[in-house]
């Protein structure tokens, strides 16, 4: 029996239930569509590339950030976790060096891997991931060749779940698996797709998405040494905690914000130039403080006030961690909460200062803690300027929370996600 024919059977059997719960915590609810999912792959893979050779299930989810907003950059700690939106993918090695990708609602992708260096006209799109993820899997010794895969996703697109991680992981899993024999480790396979991102498709990113997708639960990461971040998985059971993580959509448009992210870190790098560093992670807090008259006159207000949010927002990610270990959710609410307040006023990402009138992010939160009433928390989630805010929601407002912002933002606009426990996988 071919290898699609057998998977098909798993799947319409059950067989596979329990590694699918293992690896995305889900209920029969969400059993039944991701069973729906790998089956419309393997169906839609034979159909594009034909029922011989061999196949697998791939899977790599979306995550959010749940501490740290933009220390990553500036080799600091983050908080984040992986949730229950994934890519998905049915995939096999194809006879030559082309990577042929078929993705639901994408133009057909066809990428030749003995071209291994950025294409200038590349730059922003799928296909300079998958290349740039192929030539360093390449450059590390790795005999990749061509493959064909299916993909499906549900990781929203523009919503700061980061499904550019989630795509990154899921190509870095399939070629772990059929041509490394998996010795590639999750965070190695992070560090690849942080640089197909960074080097190929043009975004100076971060590790946090790739690493919180790539591990799977909830990590607080170090990026003290960024070539070998301290990953440290929680043992915390959000369910446990009597809220909800929701995500919801600001209807603000990430599109053309690449300058204003980039500008935070290059700021931040500013601020660390005043004493001889590269990144703030290196400078003494103390020291930063003493001389903010230099900082201010160099680097200028704004490089000022982001660098004292990352001194602070570093310490309230530990501090997060640390109160989630500690079973003390409501000390990690107010931390989430100071986290926002201090994006707000320090890191100042909240609106795109092009376009004063649109603040759609401010909007959500304000409406956010007006509907939670002094219970839960909600702050800026993700890069910011636009996207999506995150709120904490305890389990008995969750009805009357999405009435209200949807009111407002419009049916649809809450998200209510859970965590992850495994990140990038092989389902079978």
């Amino acid at each position: 029996m071919e290898e699609q024919a057998i998977l098909l059977q798993a799947i319409d059997s059950g067989a596979l239930d329990a590694r699918l719960s293992a690896v995305c915590g889900c209920g029969s609810e969400g059993l039944a569509h991701k069973r729906a999912r790998l089956s419309g792959l393997l169906h839609n893979y034979g159909a594009a590339f034909g029922k011989a050779g061999r196949v697998g299930l791939f899977s790599g989810p979306g995550r959010t950030e749940l501490g740290g907003n933009h220390t990553d950059h500036q080799h600091g700690c983050v908080l984040a976790a992986a949730i229950d939106l994934d890519a998905l993918a049915c995939a096999g090695p194809n006879d030559g060096m082309t990577a042929r990708i078929r993705s639901a609602g994408y133009p057909d992708l066809d990428i030749d891997l003995t071209m291994l260096a950025p294409q200038p006209a590349e730059a922003g799109t799928s296909a300079a991931l998958v290349r740039g993820i192929a030539s360093r899997f390449i450059s590390l010794g790795y005999p990749v060749r061509g493959f064909n895969a299916c993909i499906d996703s549900v990781v929203l697109g523009g919503s700061g779940l980061s499904s550019s991680a989630a795509y990154e992981v899921l190509i870095g899993v399939i070629l772990n698996h059929l041509f490394c024999g998996d010795a590639v480790s999750l965070v190695q396979i992070a560090q690849i797709g942080q640089y197909a991102e960074n080097t190929f498709f043009g975004k100076p990113c971060g590790l946090m998405d790739q690493l919180a997708s790539a591990v799977g639960g909830i990590v607080s990461i170090d990026f003290q040494n960024p070539a070998s971040p301290t990953v440290r998985k929680l043992d915390y059971d959000l369910s446990s905690s009597g809220h909800a993580l929701c995500i919801i959509d600001s209807g603000a448009d990430h599109a053309d914000l690449t300058d204003e992210y980039a500008a935070i870190p290059a700021e931040m790098g500013a601020a660390a130039a005043c004493f001889g560093k590269s990144v703030l992670r290196d400078v003494d807090y103390h020291e930063f403080w003493n001389n903010l008259a230099l900082v201010r006159r160099q680097a200028g207000d704004r490089a000022a006030l982001r660098a004292m949010h990352f001194f602070m927002d570093n310490l309230t990610a530990v501090k997060q961690a640390q109160a989630l270990e500690s079973d003390d959710f409501f000390r990690f609410l107010s931390l989430v909460n100071q986290s926002g307040i201090s994006s707000g006023l320090l890191l100042q990402n909240l609106y795109c200062t092009a376009r004063p009138q649109e603040q759609a992010v401010c909007v959500t939160i304000a409406l956010a803690k007006q509907l939670l009433a002094g219970e839960g928390a909600a702050r800026v989630h993700g890069g910011g300027f636009a996207g999506t805010v995150q709120a904490f929601v305890p389990n008995g407002r969750k009805e009357q929370f999405r009435a209200g912002m949807e009111a407002v933002l419009g049916k649809g606009c809450c998200h209510f996600l859970h965590i992850r426990p495994e990140g990038g996988a092989v389902i079978a």
